[in-house]
């Protein structure tokens, strides 16, 4: 089994930062990219960040400058500090990587259970 648990999530003011945190464990034998999306109920999952194991990123237009995603590969942890937050950033974000279990030849995606980002105006 692989678990992807999220810490850093909650209520901020306008301008504002949170560091948000993931950790993948379980039986894993290596993960290629991890990255953050984000929900606001009612539209679809967008993808924030994300960044490969031999640390290339992609950030949103929305959050380039502001957002910032790094990895470190020893503890299997992705984070995105988020600075300068905006009301519009209030979402849930949920943590994503994919990666080859023990014993596995192919790729599969996991996803964390999500923590609630909310930024008041």
């Amino acid at each position: 089994q692989v678990q992807l648990v999220e810490s850093g999530g909650g209520l901020v003011q306008s301008g504002g930062s949170l560091r948000l945190s993931c950790a993948a464990s379980g039986s894993i034998f290596s993960i290629n990219r991890m990255g953050w999306y984000r929900q606001v109920p009612g539209n679809q999952r967008e993808l924030v960040a994300r960044m490969t194991s031999g640390g290339v990123t992609y950030h949103a237009d929305s959050v380039k400058g502001r957002f910032t995603i790094s990895r470190d590969n020893a503890k299997n942890t992705v984070y995105l500090q988020m600075n300068s937050l905006k009301p519009e950033d209030t979402a849930v974000y949920y943590c994503n990587a994919d990666l080859w279990r023990l014993g596995n030849d192919y790729l599969e995606v996991f996803w964390g259970q999500g923590t609630q980002v909310t930024v008041s105006s």
